[in-house]
């Protein structure tokens, strides 16, 4: 019986460790990161669109949060995370990293400007959207595998 108990506590271990390793991983850390931005950028959108009342602490706390996790967001690129995970990570991106680190730069720029400047209703959360979305766009056009 304490064979039985040993054995399974080491398996369960042995499962803690992999999902640790897993959660470490490049691949898994940007796609939570993008995941983080996806929600900062449905909450702006809701207010765009006026599914969701104007609300400046939403805006504000969605435009930090793409702010900083572009900050950091080119690091999570290391060579050899190219595949994995379910990644959606072109390979150019390690072919072109200047150009892509330089994406990531103006959308975390664009968005501390729009964050200086904080937009003051509806309207102005649309405009400021449109912007962002380019800088998203054009991101994902050149460094985002589509899905099938």
């Amino acid at each position: 019986m304490k064979i039985r108990a040993l054995m399974l506590a080491a398996a369960l271990a042995g499962l803690g460790v992999t999902a640790v390793t897993a959660a470490d991983e490049p691949q898994v850390v940007r796609q939570q990161a993008m995941k983080k931005v996806g929600a900062a950028t449905g909450a702006l959108a809701g207010i765009a669109k006026g599914e969701k009342p104007y609300d400046a602490e939403v805006v504000k706390a969605s435009l930090t949060t793409i702010s900083e996790t572009m900050k950091t967001f080119p690091d999570h690129f290391p060579a050899g995370s190219e595949a994995g995970h379910e990644t959606e990570a072109s390979p150019k991106i390690w072919e072109n990293l200047d150009d892509f680190k330089a994406k990531a730069a103006k959308l975390g720029t664009d968005a501390e400007a729009v964050l200086a400047q904080l937009p003051a209703d509806q309207a102005a959360v649309g405009a400021a959207l449109g912007g962002i979305g380019k800088d998203c766009g054009s991101c994902h056009e050149s460094y985002r595998l589509k899905k099938n």
